[in-house]
C-alpha cells in the first residue's frame, strides 16, 4: 500500500469514528428536546444525559483529527477548501460553540431552559448538515479556479439537488444512527419506556435513511457522472451495506438482539461510507486535487502516518474504557451511580 493510500486510509477511519460517534451524540440532542417537547422528559431525559455525560468531551477528538491530518497529508485542499468551507465552516464553529456552550453550563440550570434546550437539539441537525458539504464541494462543479485564485460558486451549491440529497441523507442518518444506539443502550439500562420510544424511532427514521442513499446516488450520477461508475464497480460494498441495514431493521422490528442491531448499522454505514470514499479515489476535490499530486514529502507523510496510526490506537483503546467505566458499566447505566 502506498503512503498516499495508507494516509487517507488513516484519515478516513478517523472521519468514519467521528461520523458513529457524533452522530449518537447530535441526535440525543434532537430526541432531548423532543421528549421535553411532548412532556415526556420524565421518561427519556435520564437515559440521555447518561449517555452524554462521560461522551460529549470526546467526540470532536476525531474531527480535528481528521482536518488536522488532511492539511498535514495533503497540504493542497486549504488552497481549494479555504475558501469555499468559508461560509459553511463559520456555522459550523459557531453551532459547535453553541453546543460546547450548552454543555459547559449545562449544570448551572442551562438546561432546564426550553429555549437552550432548543439550540441544542437544532444544533444537532445543522452542524451534521453544515459539514456535509465539504463532501459536495469535493465531487466539483463548486469551485472556479482563476489567475486570481479560487472561486467559490455558493449560488451552484444552494440550488443544486445533489447538495440538498446529501444534506438530507446526514439529518436523517444523524437520526437513525442514534435512535438504534439509545434502543440498545435503554434496553442495557432496563428502562423500557425508553426502549420503546427509541425503538420507534429507530424503526421511522430506518426508511428516509435508505430513501436518501438512493437520492444521493441518483444526484451523483448527474453530477459526478465518473465517480457514479466507480462506485457501480464497488457495488458489493454498497450490497453489503444494504444487507446490514435490512438486518438492524428486522432485529429492531422484531425486538430481538438490539447490540446486534447496533453493531449492523455500524457496519451498514461502514461499507457505505468506505465505499463512497474508495469510488472517489484518487481525487479529493475533483478535478483538482488528487493524492497522489498533492501528498507531502515522503519524510513528513511517514511521520504523520506513524503519529496519526498511534493517536488511533490510543483513542479507541481511551474509548473501549471510557464505555467500560461508564457507559456500560451495571450501576452507572441504571442511573445508581
Amino acid at each position: 500500500m502506498s503512503l498516499e493510500v495508507l494516509g487517507i486510509t488513516v484519515l478516513w477511519i478517523f472521519l468514519y469514528g467521528y461520523l458513529i460517534v457524533a452522530s449518537i451524540d447530535f441526535g440525543a440532542g434532537f430526541f432531548a428536546y423532543y421528549a421535553r417537547i411532548t412532556k415526556r422528559e420524565h421518561i427519556m431525559s435520564k437515559l440521555i444525559s447518561r449517555y452524554l455525560s462521560p461522551v460529549w468531551e470526546v467526540t470532536n477528538v476525531f474531527f480535528v483529527f481528521f482536518f488536522v491530518g488532511l492539511i498535514g497529508f495533503f497540504p493542497d485542499t486549504a488552497y481549494y477548501l479555504g475558501t469555499a468551507l468559508l461560509l459553511p465552516g463559520s456555522v459550523a464553529i459557531i453551532l459547535l460553540s453553541i453546543r460546547g456552550a450548552f454543555y459547559a453550563f449545562g449544570n448551572y440550570g442551562v438546561s432546564n431552559n426550553t429555549f437552550f434546550l432548543f439550540l441544542y437539539g437544532a444544533t444537532g441537525l445543522l452542524i451534521p448538515a453544515s459539514l456535509s458539504t465539504a463532501l459536495t464541494i469535493s465531487e466539483g462543479g463548486y469551485l472556479n479556479v482563476t489567475d486570481n485564485g479560487v472561486e467559490f460558486l455558493a449560488k451552484e451549491l444552494f440550488t443544486s439537488p445533489y447538495s440538498w440529497s446529501v444534506v438530507f441523507l446526514a439529518i436523517v442518518s444523524v437520526l437513525y444512527i442514534s435512535a438504534s444506539f439509545l434502543t440498545y443502550y435503554a434496553n442495557r439500562a432496563e428502562d423500557n419506556a425508553s426502549r420503546d420510544i427509541m425503538r420507534k424511532f429507530s424503526l421511522f427514521w430506518s426508511a428516509p435513511t435508505i430513501i436518501a442513499s438512493f437520492l444521493v446516488f441518483i444526484g451523483l450520477r448527474r453530477h459526478n457522472p465518473g465517480h457514479f461508475e466507480n462506485a457501480l464497480d464497488l457495488w458489493w460494498m454498497f450490497g453489503l451495506s444494504f444487507l446490514f441495514f435490512a438486518i438492524a431493521t428486522a432485529l429492531v422490528y422484531f425486538k430481538k438482539m438490539y447490540g446486534l442491531a447496533f453493531i449492523s448499522v455500524m457496519l451498514q454505514f461502514f461499507f457505505a461510507f468506505f465505499g463512497y470514499g474508495a469510488s472517489h479515489l484518487p481525487y479529493i476535490i475533483y478535478p483538482y486535487v488528487t493524492i497522489e499530486g498533492s501528498v507531502v514529502n515522503e519524510t513528513m507523510g511517514t511521520a504523520l502516518v506513524i503519529v496519526f496510526i498511534a493517536g488511533l490506537l490510543l483513542l479507541i483503546p481511551s474509548l473501549f474504557l471510557l464505555m467500560r467505566l461508564f457507559l456500560f458499566d451495571a450501576d452507572y447505566i441504571k442511573g445508581k451511580k
